[in-house]
Protein backbone atom coordinates (compact mmCIF):
# COMPACT_ATOMS: atom_id res chain seq x y z
CA UNK A 1 0.00 0.00 0.00
CA UNK A 2 1.20 3.36 -1.05
CA UNK A 3 2.05 6.32 1.43
CA UNK A 4 0.33 9.42 0.78
CA UNK A 5 1.81 12.99 0.71
CA UNK A 6 5.24 10.87 -0.24
CA UNK A 7 7.07 14.35 -1.31
CA UNK A 8 6.32 15.66 1.82
CA UNK A 9 7.55 13.14 4.60
CA UNK A 10 8.56 14.35 7.66
CA UNK A 11 10.32 10.97 9.06
CA UNK A 12 10.28 7.23 8.73
CA UNK A 13 11.18 5.51 11.71
CA UNK A 14 11.01 1.93 14.01
CA UNK A 15 11.94 3.69 17.07
CA UNK A 16 9.24 4.79 19.38
CA UNK A 17 10.79 7.65 21.32
CA UNK A 18 11.79 9.46 18.20
CA UNK A 19 8.38 8.75 16.59
CA UNK A 20 6.52 10.65 19.71
CA UNK A 21 8.81 13.26 19.57
CA UNK A 22 8.58 13.84 15.97
CA UNK A 23 4.73 13.71 15.71
CA UNK A 24 4.83 15.90 19.12
CA UNK A 25 6.55 18.68 17.15
CA UNK A 26 3.83 18.84 14.64
CA UNK A 27 0.83 18.31 16.86
CA UNK A 28 1.09 18.23 20.74
CA UNK A 29 3.02 16.49 23.73
CA UNK A 30 1.23 13.40 24.14
CA UNK A 31 1.99 9.89 25.38
CA UNK A 32 2.62 7.10 22.78
CA UNK A 33 3.15 2.95 23.33
CA UNK A 34 2.55 -0.58 21.78
CA UNK A 35 0.22 -2.47 23.43
CA UNK A 36 -0.07 -6.41 23.29
CA UNK A 37 3.50 -6.73 22.57
CA UNK A 38 3.57 -5.38 18.85
CA UNK A 39 6.55 -3.57 19.66
CA UNK A 40 8.07 -5.34 16.83
CA UNK A 41 5.94 -4.48 14.38
CA UNK A 42 6.23 -0.73 14.90
CA UNK A 43 7.06 1.12 11.75
CA UNK A 44 6.07 4.71 11.60
CA UNK A 45 6.09 7.18 9.39
CA UNK A 46 4.69 11.24 9.11
CA UNK A 47 3.78 12.96 6.36
CA UNK A 48 3.15 16.52 6.61
CA UNK A 49 1.62 19.67 4.36
CA UNK A 50 1.43 22.84 6.20
CA UNK A 51 -0.80 25.52 5.17
CA UNK A 52 -2.08 28.90 6.53
CA UNK A 53 -4.95 27.38 8.90
CA UNK A 54 -4.68 23.88 8.27
CA UNK A 55 -2.75 21.00 7.29
CA UNK A 56 -2.67 17.96 5.71
CA UNK A 57 -0.88 14.33 7.11
CA UNK A 58 -0.42 10.93 6.66
CA UNK A 59 0.37 8.68 9.61
CA UNK A 60 0.52 5.20 9.95
CA UNK A 61 2.21 3.26 13.02
CA UNK A 62 2.32 -0.65 12.22
CA UNK A 63 1.73 -2.06 15.45
CA UNK A 64 -1.39 -1.49 17.90
CA UNK A 65 -0.61 1.92 19.92
CA UNK A 66 -2.03 3.28 22.55
CA UNK A 67 -1.68 7.89 22.01
CA UNK A 68 -3.15 9.83 24.67
CA UNK A 69 -2.53 13.80 23.96
CA UNK A 70 -4.96 14.90 26.92
CA UNK A 71 -6.03 18.26 25.41
CA UNK A 72 -5.25 19.41 21.85
CA UNK A 73 -5.57 22.96 23.06
CA UNK A 74 -4.25 24.39 19.88
CA UNK A 75 -5.79 22.70 17.24
CA UNK A 76 -8.96 20.29 16.00
CA UNK A 77 -8.19 17.26 14.69
CA UNK A 78 -10.24 15.49 11.85
CA UNK A 79 -9.06 11.48 11.58
CA UNK A 80 -10.08 9.83 8.14
CA UNK A 81 -8.76 6.39 8.23
CA UNK A 82 -7.78 4.61 4.94
CA UNK A 83 -7.45 1.30 6.71
CA UNK A 84 -8.01 -0.58 10.17
CA UNK A 85 -9.00 1.78 12.78
CA UNK A 86 -9.17 3.45 15.61
CA UNK A 87 -10.96 3.58 19.49
CA UNK A 88 -11.69 7.13 20.34
CA UNK A 89 -12.44 9.03 23.50
CA UNK A 90 -12.86 12.67 23.36
CA UNK A 91 -14.46 14.02 26.41
CA UNK A 92 -17.47 12.22 27.35
CA UNK A 93 -17.75 10.44 24.08
CA UNK A 94 -16.07 6.81 23.28
CA UNK A 95 -16.70 5.76 19.33
CA UNK A 96 -14.83 3.21 17.16
CA UNK A 97 -13.48 5.29 13.76
CA UNK A 98 -13.59 3.08 11.07
CA UNK A 99 -13.06 3.82 7.16
CA UNK A 100 -16.72 4.40 7.59
CA UNK A 101 -16.65 6.95 10.15
CA UNK A 102 -14.38 9.62 10.64
CA UNK A 103 -13.05 10.78 14.24
CA UNK A 104 -13.28 14.84 14.84
CA UNK A 105 -11.45 15.97 18.23
CA UNK A 106 -12.25 18.82 19.71
CA UNK A 107 -9.03 20.94 21.30
CA UNK A 108 -10.70 21.62 24.73
CA UNK A 109 -11.80 18.04 25.82
CA UNK A 110 -9.48 15.25 26.77
CA UNK A 111 -8.48 12.85 23.93
CA UNK A 112 -7.51 8.86 24.31
CA UNK A 113 -7.24 6.70 21.50
CA UNK A 114 -6.02 3.17 20.32
CA UNK A 115 -5.17 2.76 16.84
CA UNK A 116 -5.28 -0.94 15.91
CA UNK A 117 -2.19 -2.56 14.09
CA UNK A 118 -2.17 -1.68 10.45
CA UNK A 119 -4.17 1.75 10.88
CA UNK A 120 -3.44 4.38 7.86
CA UNK A 121 -4.63 7.76 8.45
CA UNK A 122 -4.90 10.91 6.53
CA UNK A 123 -5.62 13.95 9.21
CA UNK A 124 -6.56 17.34 8.96
CA UNK A 125 -5.34 19.43 11.65
CA UNK A 126 -6.91 22.99 11.63
CA UNK A 127 -6.06 26.21 13.76
CA UNK A 128 -8.62 26.28 16.65
CA UNK A 129 -8.81 30.12 16.21
CA UNK A 130 -9.36 29.94 12.77
CA UNK A 131 -11.99 27.51 12.94
CA UNK A 132 -13.63 29.88 15.54
CA UNK A 133 -12.99 32.50 13.39
CA UNK A 134 -14.71 31.08 10.69
CA UNK A 135 -17.82 30.44 12.77
CA UNK A 136 -17.70 33.94 13.78
CA UNK A 137 -18.01 34.80 10.23
CA UNK A 138 -21.43 32.45 9.87
CA UNK A 139 -22.93 33.74 12.83
CA UNK A 140 -22.13 37.71 12.29
CA UNK A 141 -19.88 37.69 16.04
CA UNK A 142 -17.90 35.63 18.11
CA UNK A 143 -20.03 32.36 20.41
CA UNK A 144 -19.67 32.60 24.03
CA UNK A 145 -18.38 28.81 24.19
CA UNK A 146 -16.08 26.76 22.38
CA UNK A 147 -17.11 24.83 19.08
CA UNK A 148 -17.70 21.12 19.93
CA UNK A 149 -18.18 18.75 17.45
CA UNK A 150 -19.78 15.48 17.87
CA UNK A 151 -18.42 12.71 16.25
CA UNK A 152 -17.87 10.17 14.37
CA UNK A 153 -19.13 11.80 10.92
CA UNK A 154 -20.03 9.42 8.68
CA UNK A 155 -18.40 9.11 5.60
CA UNK A 156 -20.82 7.44 3.49
CA UNK A 157 -23.29 9.38 2.93
CA UNK A 158 -24.31 13.83 2.83
CA UNK A 159 -21.85 16.45 4.42
CA UNK A 160 -19.34 13.76 5.99
CA UNK A 161 -19.00 11.74 2.34
CA UNK A 162 -18.21 15.01 0.46
CA UNK A 163 -16.09 16.05 3.18
CA UNK A 164 -14.07 13.25 2.87
CA UNK A 165 -13.86 13.97 -0.99
CA UNK A 166 -12.99 16.93 -0.18
CA UNK A 167 -9.53 15.94 1.63
CA UNK A 168 -8.89 13.08 -0.82
CA UNK A 169 -8.85 15.63 -3.29
CA UNK A 170 -6.49 17.91 -1.60
CA UNK A 171 -4.57 14.57 -1.03
CA UNK A 172 -4.80 13.37 -4.64
CA UNK A 173 -3.56 16.98 -6.32
CA UNK A 174 -0.75 17.24 -4.02
CA UNK A 175 0.37 13.66 -4.78
CA UNK A 176 0.44 14.68 -8.51
CA UNK A 177 2.54 17.50 -7.64
CA UNK A 178 0.32 20.45 -7.41
CA UNK A 179 -0.49 21.06 -3.61
CA UNK A 180 -3.75 22.99 -3.45
CA UNK A 181 -2.68 24.51 -0.26
CA UNK A 182 0.69 25.95 0.89
CA UNK A 183 1.99 28.85 3.93
CA UNK A 184 2.02 32.06 4.01
CA UNK A 185 3.60 33.89 1.58
CA UNK A 186 3.39 30.57 -1.17
CA UNK A 187 -0.09 30.55 -0.98
CA UNK A 188 -2.73 32.37 -2.32
CA UNK A 189 -6.23 33.50 -2.78
CA UNK A 190 -7.42 30.28 -4.20
CA UNK A 191 -5.58 28.53 -1.07
CA UNK A 192 -7.11 30.47 1.26
CA UNK A 193 -10.50 29.86 -0.53
CA UNK A 194 -10.16 26.50 -0.60
CA UNK A 195 -8.86 26.17 2.99
CA UNK A 196 -12.45 28.37 3.80
CA UNK A 197 -14.37 25.19 2.18
CA UNK A 198 -12.83 22.99 4.29
CA UNK A 199 -13.77 24.78 7.00
CA UNK A 200 -17.38 25.29 5.99
CA UNK A 201 -17.26 21.32 5.18
CA UNK A 202 -16.74 20.58 8.69
CA UNK A 203 -19.23 22.95 9.91
CA UNK A 204 -21.62 20.93 7.55
CA UNK A 205 -21.29 17.87 10.19
CA UNK A 206 -23.05 17.14 13.49
CA UNK A 207 -21.70 20.07 15.92
CA UNK A 208 -23.25 22.19 19.44
CA UNK A 209 -23.51 25.27 17.47
CA UNK A 210 -25.73 23.78 14.27
CA UNK A 211 -29.33 24.75 15.19
CA UNK A 212 -28.52 28.41 15.66
CA UNK A 213 -26.76 28.57 12.31
CA UNK A 214 -29.66 27.22 11.07
CA UNK A 215 -31.70 29.57 12.60
CA UNK A 216 -29.65 32.11 10.83
CA UNK A 217 -29.92 30.56 7.63
CA UNK A 218 -33.88 30.86 7.99
CA UNK A 219 -34.13 34.27 9.26
CA UNK A 220 -35.84 36.86 6.92
CA UNK A 221 -33.06 38.34 4.69
CA UNK A 222 -32.99 42.17 4.43
CA UNK A 223 -34.55 43.45 1.46
CA UNK A 224 -31.82 45.06 0.23
CA UNK A 225 -30.37 41.43 0.36
CA UNK A 226 -33.04 39.60 -1.42
CA UNK A 227 -32.76 42.40 -3.96
CA UNK A 228 -29.09 41.26 -4.83
CA UNK A 229 -29.65 37.62 -4.90
CA UNK A 230 -32.76 37.50 -6.93
CA UNK A 231 -30.60 40.05 -9.63
CA UNK A 232 -27.80 36.98 -9.50
CA UNK A 233 -29.86 34.21 -9.47
CA UNK A 234 -31.25 36.24 -12.88
CA UNK A 235 -27.68 37.03 -14.50
CA UNK A 236 -25.76 33.91 -13.77
CA UNK A 237 -25.20 33.61 -17.34
CA UNK A 238 -24.01 37.25 -17.87
CA UNK A 239 -20.98 39.07 -16.89
CA UNK A 240 -21.60 40.97 -13.69
CA UNK A 241 -19.56 43.94 -11.45
CA UNK A 242 -20.21 44.51 -8.13
CA UNK A 243 -21.50 47.46 -9.01
CA UNK A 244 -24.53 45.92 -10.72
CA UNK A 245 -25.55 44.22 -8.12
CA UNK A 246 -25.00 46.65 -5.82
CA UNK A 247 -27.83 49.29 -8.22
CA UNK A 248 -30.34 46.71 -8.53
CA UNK A 249 -30.16 46.66 -4.60
CA UNK A 250 -30.30 49.88 -4.02
CA UNK A 251 -27.04 50.02 -1.71
CA UNK A 252 -23.58 51.31 -1.56
CA UNK A 253 -21.18 48.37 -2.96
CA UNK A 254 -19.45 48.64 0.21
CA UNK A 255 -22.84 47.73 2.23
CA UNK A 256 -23.55 45.36 0.21
CA UNK A 257 -20.08 43.48 0.83
CA UNK A 258 -21.25 44.16 4.24
CA UNK A 259 -24.69 42.63 4.34
CA UNK A 260 -22.84 39.33 2.19
CA UNK A 261 -20.15 38.95 4.97
CA UNK A 262 -23.21 39.43 7.65
CA UNK A 263 -25.75 37.09 6.18
CA UNK A 264 -23.86 35.12 3.68
CA UNK A 265 -20.16 34.42 4.96
CA UNK A 266 -18.64 35.04 1.51
CA UNK A 267 -18.86 38.59 -0.97
CA UNK A 268 -21.20 38.91 -3.64
CA UNK A 269 -19.31 37.90 -6.58
CA UNK A 270 -18.13 34.72 -4.04
CA UNK A 271 -22.22 34.22 -4.27
CA UNK A 272 -22.51 34.52 -7.52
CA UNK A 273 -19.30 32.13 -8.65
CA UNK A 274 -21.00 29.72 -5.90
CA UNK A 275 -24.16 29.96 -7.69
CA UNK A 276 -22.66 29.58 -11.30
CA UNK A 277 -20.41 26.30 -10.09
CA UNK A 278 -24.26 25.13 -8.50
CA UNK A 279 -25.63 25.54 -12.02
CA UNK A 280 -22.02 24.15 -13.61
CA UNK A 281 -22.54 21.20 -11.59
CA UNK A 282 -25.95 20.06 -12.43
CA UNK A 283 -26.10 20.63 -15.73
CA UNK A 284 -22.62 18.11 -16.19
CA UNK A 285 -24.87 15.70 -14.27
CA UNK A 286 -27.55 15.48 -16.27
CA UNK A 287 -25.58 16.08 -19.64
CA UNK A 288 -26.72 14.79 -22.44
CA UNK A 289 -24.43 12.46 -25.31
CA UNK A 290 -21.74 14.66 -26.80
CA UNK A 291 -21.74 17.38 -24.23
CA UNK A 292 -17.95 18.87 -23.66
CA UNK A 293 -17.08 19.99 -20.17
CA UNK A 294 -16.28 23.67 -22.34
CA UNK A 295 -19.93 23.64 -23.51
CA UNK A 296 -20.64 23.80 -19.62
CA UNK A 297 -18.07 26.23 -18.54
CA UNK A 298 -18.88 28.90 -21.22
CA UNK A 299 -22.66 28.35 -20.72
CA UNK A 300 -21.95 29.61 -17.04
CA UNK A 301 -19.83 32.31 -17.72
CA UNK A 302 -16.33 30.58 -16.91
CA UNK A 303 -13.64 30.95 -19.59
CA UNK A 304 -10.64 30.23 -18.39
CA UNK A 305 -10.82 26.32 -18.30
CA UNK A 306 -8.18 25.67 -16.08
CA UNK A 307 -9.44 28.42 -13.15
CA UNK A 308 -13.01 26.63 -14.05
CA UNK A 309 -11.45 22.82 -12.91
CA UNK A 310 -10.06 24.33 -10.15
CA UNK A 311 -12.68 25.80 -8.70
CA UNK A 312 -15.11 22.90 -9.48
CA UNK A 313 -12.46 20.73 -7.87
CA UNK A 314 -12.08 22.17 -4.78
CA UNK A 315 -16.08 22.61 -4.39
CA UNK A 316 -16.85 19.00 -5.51
CA UNK A 317 -14.00 17.28 -4.86
CA UNK A 318 -13.41 15.51 -8.52
CA UNK A 319 -12.74 17.12 -11.56
CA UNK A 320 -15.59 18.40 -14.26
CA UNK A 321 -14.65 15.60 -16.41
CA UNK A 322 -14.87 13.02 -14.18
CA UNK A 323 -18.38 13.96 -13.26
CA UNK A 324 -19.50 14.17 -16.95
CA UNK A 325 -18.04 10.44 -17.56
CA UNK A 326 -19.83 9.54 -14.25
CA UNK A 327 -23.08 11.13 -15.59
CA UNK A 328 -22.91 9.03 -19.15
CA UNK A 329 -22.64 5.84 -17.30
Amino acid sequence: MNALLKDHALFHSRDLDEARERVAAVFCPHRLETLGGARGLFDARHHHLPGQRLSLNYIEYGAKTLIAPGELQGFYLLQIPLDGGAEITNGRETYLSTPDRAAILNPHLPTRMTWEEGTRQVLVQISRRAMQDHLAQLLGGPSDRPLTFQGPIDLRQGPGAALRRMVMWLVAETDAGSPPIGPAPMAGLMAHQIESTVLSGLLETPHDHAAQLARLRAAPRPRHLRLAEEFIAANLDQPVTLEDVAAAAGISPRGLQMAFREWRGTTPLGFWREARLARAHADLLSAPPGTRVTDVALRWGFTHFGRFSELYRARYGLCPRDTLRAAGG
